[in-house]
């Protein structure tokens, strides 16, 4: 069954669009004799797609995702950046997007799974991730072929998935593509929130060692203006500097926090190896949301220079997430180590307070997570910006006002939060695993389906699993994050 040629619902722009695509697509324009014309008016890489009689495409030998690629156009021929980003770019972006607050709260999960079972559960959760990761970008250049799209945002992908599959899941398209923007919206400005609240807890201690006491409220009031000011750049490429100086940072403050986690480490006898059973959710929601660069996979991808050298086996995805897997596993291992029981929603919070390079540690990782706060805030600006902006006469100032109201949002939401491990347990189960878990593999499985090859039951039976093990993981670590925050938490996790 050869691919659909169906216009796409264009009631939700692109994602691309707030990419700085200059792209005038005539995406799927039919002519009179039924020919599709695909690709860019501007550019010399319009392709002429011939359709027999009937509207499909002639049928040939499939590629591997079902397509002929002789017919069908490169998704990356079709794009015209204004502000691209090349591989180093990109790979700052990545470790920015990930080396957030999460890898800080993983000593706290380790201490909900157990030293050996968070050590290696760490490392397979990065590890399908990772994949998962790759299924999402291979699944959107080969839709960006069938629809002749220069490329494709993560809700997009879920609408043309489904909008190609079977004929019985058509008609939900749309609402899949909601589904999917709504989670984008909790996860990353349940992200904005908590990085918000990061940093105003890490300046308070700081403030407090300086003999300057302060609530945590009247810190998050102070971090409103450098925030506001940061949060309207619009381009990603612009960002990079931003990104650059995050990552340095970051990775400067994890490795004075190693001097603290490595003096004077007990025998690991002195840990539990295996947590009980009644923790693990907690375990799981707080690692699914340390991986928490999902949602920025597509938008990095698609503002690339060269967008090939991202899912490469040597290229920006693996390097990045290698490098993120091994600095989540030894935080966690040697800050659960050392700390045991006592292990708090950051391990700066169990750093002592009477020394100096432990308020350094919490400055480094409060700039660094204060200046990730731009990269989180871009992808819900990409959703909500061409849904509000529509609805105004002048969209750039309409813009700026939606950019400022949503800072302000997350500035509420910081300060109502009672506890910082716990909500971030409970926006990785209840959004970063779905996003993560869940839809990546459900995508790939609609998007095989027109062209189901010899190798179709394992993709199924694999990508199965991994829609399982999302799955459980979301209702489990939701209920159990939200009976934890309901109960009140744990007295060592609370911020105020």
């Amino acid at each position: 069954m050869a691919p659909k040629f169906r216009d796409v619902d264009q009631t939700t722009p692109l994602l691309h669009d707030c990419n700085n695509n200059n792209n005038n697509s005539i995406n799927n324009g039919r002519l009179s004799n039924g020919t599709v014309v695909t690709g860019s008016t501007n550019s010399s890489a319009t392709t002429i797609v011939h359709l027999t009689a009937g509207g499909d495409r002639k049928a040939g030998k499939p590629a591997a995702h079902g397509c002929d690629d002789a017919l069908l156009p490169d998704p990356v021929a079709g794009r015209t950046l204004d502000h691209p980003t090349t591989n180093l770019d990109t790979l700052m972006h990545m470790l920015n997007g990930n080396l957030g607050t999460g890898i800080l709260a993983m000593p706290d999960a380790f201490k909900n799974a157990g030293l050996y079972v968070g050590f290696f559960g760490t490392l397979a959760m990065g590890v399908i991730c990772t994949h998962c990761m790759h299924l999402l970008v291979r699944c959107s250049h080969e839709l960006c072929r069938r629809y002749g799209r220069p490329s494709l945002s993560y809700a997009e992908v879920g609408y043309c998935a489904l909008d190609s599959g079977p004929r019985w899941a058509q008609p939900l398209a749309a609402s899949f593509r909601r589904l999917i923007n709504s989670f984008l919206l909790v996860m990353q400005l349940g992200l904005c929130c908590v990085y918000y609240l990061f940093v105003a807890v890490n300046v308070r201690e700081l403030l407090d060692y300086l003999g300057c006491p302060v609530p945590v409220l009247t810190v998050l009031a102070y971090l409103l203006v450098p925030l506001a000011a940061m949060n309207m750049v619009r381009s990603l490429k612009l960002l990079t500097p931003t990104s650059l100086v995050a990552s340095v940072l970051a990775i400067a403050g994890l490795a004075i926090a190693f001097l603290f986690l490595l003096q004077d480490l007990p025998h690991s006898g002195s840990v539990r190896p295996v947590s009980s059973w009644s923790t693990l959710p907690l375990y799981f929601g707080t690692v699914m949301y340390a991986f928490e660069g999902i949602g920025v996979v597509l938008p990095l991808e698609n503002n690339m220079a060269n967008p090939r050298d991202f899912i490469a086996w040597n290229g920006v995805l693996n390097t990045g997430m290698t490098i993120v897997v091994c600095l989540y596993s030894a935080v966690g291992f040697y800050g659960y180590l050392k700390y045991g029981e006592q292990a708090q929603g950051s391990v700066t919070l169990n750093l002592p307070n009477d020394a100096l390079l432990a308020q350094i540690v919490r400055l480094l990782m409060a700039v660094a997570v204060l200046a990730s706060y731009a990269l989180q805030f871009y992808v819900p600006m990409t959703i909500l910006v061409p849904a509000v902006t529509r609805h105004f006469r002048h969209r750039a100032l309409a813009e700026y006002g939606l950019r400022l109201a949503t800072v302000l949002l997350t500035f509420v939401l910081a300060a109502i939060i009672p506890n910082l491990g716990t909500f971030i347990s409970l926006v990785g189960a209840v959004s970063t695993s779905t996003l993560a878990l869940v839809f990546p593999p459900l995508i790939d499985l609609l998007t095989l389906w027109p062209a189901r090859t010899e190798r179709w039951r394992w993709t199924v039976l694999k990508d199965a699993l991994i829609i399982a093990f999302g799955a459980c993981g979301f209702f489990f670590g939701t209920a159990k994050s939200l009976a934890t925050i309901f109960a009140g938490g744990p007295p060592d996790g609370g911020i105020h």
